[in-house]
């Protein structure tokens, strides 16, 4: 029940939240028609780059933004959608002064006269630093918040939906933790029991919400909160877009909240699939949670496919916003009147005939821009195609049997790129030229993308010939490379993330970097002994380490120089240090250890299963020991590597601070690697 009594529903829908180009009243229209054809209850209007929503926060709208928000409340309630308005004073209010609270409420109660009935009070996004006065009336910026839009919600007269936005809005802002957030702890205790709050998971842009994260925010916070959903929304990389389906939330969610708005991309049209599967998953999620079910109803792929199915249609209809003149209009008609219909002759070029776009178009499309966090099932394809090829470019020349897989593989990745570049040519000719318009910019960016790939291969194979390859050549025309002042930037930055995204395969798994536990003992010297076969066999002077000093009782026997790494399937890698290699049981090796030891007193290990191919773990847990290490007191560290072990002699020659050590008197087989602490 809610402060007035009347039973509340599941609030779902969409929040207009994004820093960017606002929507206009025209989309805002045709999204709750949507809304309403879908079962979505719900609009947020809290668009960051509306000057009266943010910035001038205590300006009143004029007569004639009056009337524009009348008649958006209007349509919305038309169409059997809440409208929720939203404020956003946090930059500058001054919490203290009555004037400040004034302006909130005469503003709010200005929309409150336009027929809104539903309001939100939003401290996202801000500096969590009070002023003089402030701090001189209240306790704490919780303090300060909870006081003031509990004054407006009783001004409002207790409205049956008022939102509250933390600034702590994510557990990744919370300090230590959620459970012992102060702030958040006294924002539940302070705020009256008719305000909901908005929350938006683990991280600000989430992966997952799990039940286990709502039963803890929602214990800190008295009530359920409202999900504030970010995995659609784009407004911090312009170069990104995501239209993969809803996902990552289970069913069991649903009882456990007061509802989820989501936050989608800034461009309006390509959030048809957005929205569609977040309604079908509300939809799909309610049966099954009253059902007692988990998850059985809902299926990501098929939530997707449906919506991509509806989404043709309105991409093929000439009479939605945005199509071609229908045949035979008055328009066309006057047009026409003196041109007659243009035959071809025998020798004449025939007539272009747009081919019409298909449902596999959109598949491709959704796939090519699927999530933050993963790629659709063709473009993590073409990636690892890609990886594959330049790494076994050699064969491309051999005349044998590697030559014909390389050659093979080459084809087959053609024929991925010549399905993107059909894709956008449909896709350009589609009846619906806004929704093209919204997608133009990324679409044209993924075939120049594709088309460079494309002729990088060809140039490997030994076709550079090809038109296509001239392209890649020492003066290219401005299209063949990433421009403007970011891409430079980004270009000198070291480990930058498009690099090693080019390199290797995308990291689709969650990894975790951990302290060993005894438990982890037998799993890490198997995955030694597994690596030490595949790199060709051999005893190595860290293998009395491993099997005596190392686990019982040792100094890496726990603790923070001793690290795992663990992906679903369980231990991947692992990163072990000593921090005085003098501690180490005695070995062949240990007078060439000695020699380093003034420079380079702590000795560390690494190694990973086959199965990690993203870097990006790895650099996270062998930068976790290092620090590790520094922490110990210690002034640099070594590893022992064998010169064909190729892959970690890579992976610690690209991180860039470790440099070869003269080893004097050392076999062949052992080489050194250092760097200071």
């Amino acid at each position: 029940m809610s402060g007035t009594g009347v039973p509340q529903r599941f609030i779902s829908g969409v929040v207009e939240g994004f820093y960017g180009r606002p929507w206009t009243m025209e989309q805002r229209t045709q999204l709750f028609k949507r809304e309403q054809t879908w079962g979505l209850n719900t609009y947020l209007y809290a668009p960051k780059d509306d000057y009266k929503h943010r910035m001038y926060w205590r300006d009143l709208y004029s007569a004639e933004e009056g009337e524009q928000l009348k008649a958006l409340i209007s349509a919305a309630h038309q169409h059997d959608v809440e409208f929720i308005y939203a404020l956003s004073p946090g930059l500058d209010v001054t919490f203290s002064n009555p004037k400040e609270v004034s302006a909130l409420q005469r503003k709010l109660a200005q929309v409150q006269g336009f027929g809104c009935r539903s309001f939100s009070l939003l401290f996202d996004d801000i500096e969590a630093e009070m002023c003089p006065a402030d701090r001189g009336a209240f306790s704490s910026f919780a303090h300060a918040q909870v006081a003031v839009t509990n004054q407006v919600y009783l001004h409002l007269g207790q409205p049956h939906t008022f939102l509250f936005c933390p600034t702590d809005y994510c557990a990744a802002f919370c300090t230590p933790s959620v459970s012992q957030s102060a702030y958040l702890l006294t924002v539940g205790a302070g705020l009256l029991p008719g305000i909901d709050v908005l929350w938006t998971g683990p991280k600000v842009v989430s992966h997952v919400i799990s039940v286990e994260s709502i039963d803890e925010v929602t214990s800190v916070l008295k009530r359920a909160p409202v999900i504030w959903d970010n995995i659609h929304a784009n407004d911090y990389d312009p170069q990104r877009l995501f239209m993969g389906p809803f996902k990552d939330r289970p069913s069991a969610l649903i009882p456990k909240l007061r509802g989820v708005l989501t936050n989608p991309n800034c461009e309006f049209h390509p959030n048809f699939v957005a929205i569609h599967t977040l309604a079908t998953w509300c939809r799909s999620a309610q049966s099954a949670g009253d059902a007692g079910e988990e998850d059985q109803s809902y299926s990501p792929q098929k939530a997707l496919s449906l919506a991509l199915t509806d989404w043709l249609q309105v991409f093929l209809n000439p009479d939605q916003p945005g199509g071609p003149q229908k045949k035979g209009s008055p328009d066309e008609e006057a047009m026409q009147t003196d041109v007659g219909v243009y035959v071809p002759g025998p020798g004449d070029h025939p007539l272009y005939t747009a081919e019409p776009l298909t449902l596999a178009d959109l598949n491709l499309l959704s796939e090519l821009f699927y999530l933050p966090y993963e790629y659709g099932p063709r473009a993590r394809s073409m990636l690892q195609q890609l990886d594959w090829l330049r790494a076994h470019s050699a064969a491309a020349a051999a005349d044998n049997d590697q030559s014909a897989e390389w050659h093979s593989q080459a084809l087959a990745f053609d024929q991925m790129c010549e399905a993107v570049v059909q894709m956008f040519t449909r896709l350009s000719n589609a009846p619906n030229r806004r929704i093209l318009y919204d997608l133009y910019d990324y679409i044209c960016d993924i075939k120049s993308g594709v088309g460079l790939a494309r002729a990088h291969i060809k140039t490997l194979g030994g076709r550079g010939a090809c038109p296509a390859a001239q392209v890649l050549n020492l003066d290219p025309e401005p299209w063949g490379f990433r421009g403007g002042l970011s891409g430079e930037i980004q270009r000198m930055l070291p480990c930058h993330g498009n690099r090693d995204l080019f390199r290797t395969p995308p990291m689709t798994a969650v990894y975790t970097v951990r302290p060993l536990r005894p438990d982890d003992t037998v799993t890490v010297q198997r995955i030694f002994k597994e690596m030490q076969r595949e790199e060709g066999g051999g005893a190595t002077t860290l293998q009395p380490l491993m099997s005596d000093g190392l686990f019982s009782g040792g100094p890496l026997a726990s603790g923070p120089c001793a690290l795992v790494l663990e992906d679903e399937e369980g231990l991947c890698g692992y990163a072990l240090g000593l921090p005085d290699a003098s501690h180490a049981p005695p070995n062949t090796q240990r007078a060439l250890w000695d020699s380093l030891s003034a420079v380079y007193p702590s000795l560390i290990t690494m190694q990973l299963l086959p199965r990690v191919t993203d870097p990006a773990p790895a650099k996270r847990m062998i930068g976790c020991l290092l620090s590790s290490l520094k922490s110990c007191g210690s002034r640099g560290a070594f590893c022992e590597l064998r010169p064909n072990d190729r892959r970690m002699l890579d992976f610690y020659t690209k991180l860039g601070s470790f440099k070869t050590l003269p080893l004097a008197g050392a076999p062949q087989e052992v080489m050194a690697l250092g760097t200071a602490l």
